[in-house]
């Protein structure tokens, strides 16, 4: 939880900051986090440490717009500064989804919740998540309610999956309503009277991402942290497409630090096994094509998702000039919009087949010293295959399939629940 009370300086220029500038800015603090990322693994110590030096140092700010005093990154500036921090810590990049999925929303809001939230964020406050209930709930309806009274608005209910919230100054909330069909946003500080954020999550990859149950209890929310949503809006079909992204850019990172593993282990390995070339592993042949079809797999990864961050900014610049970033807009999202949608689900087919295939390529390039616990090269591969099962890959490639034959617009993840049964 971030204690910074000023906003990092804006540069003087009138465009934003290029990636490189910011690389160079971050490089540092990047290798901090890589080099006690293993022992956090090994240990399951939670990132508190980098998280308030990423905090400190504006990464959660950068995609506050210019006009509000931020530095108004593009989302692929955004995707590849991701892609470098998750190749450092996986599990940190990934816990900044929920924030920086908070302030692509924050975008299509109206201007007094602008002003009340864009100088907090800009200040190196957070907002985590806690959307997803475990079960119990049909699919597109929620069992967290959002209540009103004389004494104003209150919620209560049961959250899981809640990334990034014990990280977080707030945590934003999902909850029906409880006069009506709909439902609503509320952002509510995690230090508040009836939050209770739990550790307990026990998937064996990205253990480290603070996602874990939230409950709320009769917690009281004040008008400035309520946000609408209306399915189907611009604002929904962004935000569900820039939530894939950002896992798309993690597991791009994770085929990075799977190359760099490889490569580090290769450079230093004397052993070699008399069925080889006899070689120095450095100097085999079979051993240099191995390493280079990984890096290959990186390279592809790493392009997929700069390509889809290009396609998104695309899109959220056409919401822009039709006006769709208003909450009042009563017309048509742009087209632009659902083929930024439809980019990030076709890199979300091959970019985790790409990470996952990386890391399994890893051990291929070393013997079985490389399976030790205490090297940890297997989190990579753990790693990349929890951040893959986030969004089944199947629905993604069907929609693909049918916008090219039929034309039919993609729609984005936004509901998850039981499904109805279907009568026989």
């Amino acid at each position: 939880m971030s204690t910074a009370t000023s906003a990092p300086a804006v540069v003087a220029s009138d465009a934003p900051p290029s990636y490189e500038a910011l690389a160079e800015r971050f490089a540092p603090l990047f290798e901090r986090i890589a080099e006690g990322a293993l022992q956090r693994d090994l240990r399951r110590e939670l990132p508190f440490e980098a998280v308030a030096e990423l905090d400190a140092a504006g990464f959660g700010a950068l995609r506050v717009p210019r006009e509000h005093g931020g530095e108004g990154i593009s989302i692929e500036t955004l995707a590849l500064l991701l892609a470098d921090l998750a190749a450092a810590d996986s599990n940190v990049a990934h816990l900044y989804r929920s924030h920086l999925g908070f302030l692509e929303t924050l975008r299509f809001q109206r201007p007094e919740l602008q002003d009340y939230w864009y100088p907090r964020v800009l200040a190196g406050q957070t907002v985590g998540n806690a959307s997803t209930e475990r079960g119990g709930n049909a699919l597109g309806s929620l069992n967290t309610v959002l209540s009103r009274d004389a004494s104003g608005w209150s919620i209560s209910g049961t959250k899981y999956y809640a990334t990034g919230s014990i990280f977080s100054d707030f945590t934003r909330v999902s909850a029906a309503l409880e006069d009506g069909p709909g439902r609503r946003f509320a952002v509510v500080p995690t230090d508040a009277e009836g939050v209770t954020l739990e550790d307990d999550w026990d998937g064996f990859g990205q253990k480290l991402t603070g996602t874990g149950t939230a409950v709320f209890e009769s917690v009281r929310v004040e008008e400035e942290w309520l946000f609408d949503r209306v399915a189907g809006s611009p604002e929904a079909t962004h935000e569900a497409a820039f939530f894939q992204l950002v896992l798309l850019a993690v597991l791009a990172g994770i085929a990075e630090a799977a190359l760099r593993d490889a490569s580090t282990t290769v450079a230093g390995r004397a052993r070699t096994f008399n069925t080889g070339s006899g070689l120095p592993f450095r100097d085999d042949p079979f051993i240099q094509a191995a390493v280079g079809k990984l890096a290959a797999k990186a390279f592809a990864a790493r392009s997929s998702v700069r390509e889809a961050a290009r396609v998104l900014d695309q899109g959220l610049d056409a919401a822009a000039a039709a006006g769709a970033l208003s909450p009042d807009f009563a017309g048509e999202a742009p087209r632009e919009l659902f083929l930024g949608e439809l980019a990030v689900e076709k890199a979300q087919v091959i970019v985790p087949e790409l990470a996952l295939a990386a890391a399994q390529g890893l051990f291929e390039t070393v013997g079985a010293s490389a399976t030790s616990t205490k090297k940890g090269l297997d989190r990579h591969w753990r790693n990349a295959q929890t951040v893959a099962t986030h969004n089944p890959i199947a629905f993604r490639a069907r929609s693909i399939g049918d916008f090219h034959i039929n034309g039919t617009l993609p729609e984005g993840l936004n509901a998850i629940g039981d499904a109805v049964k279907q009568k026989r």
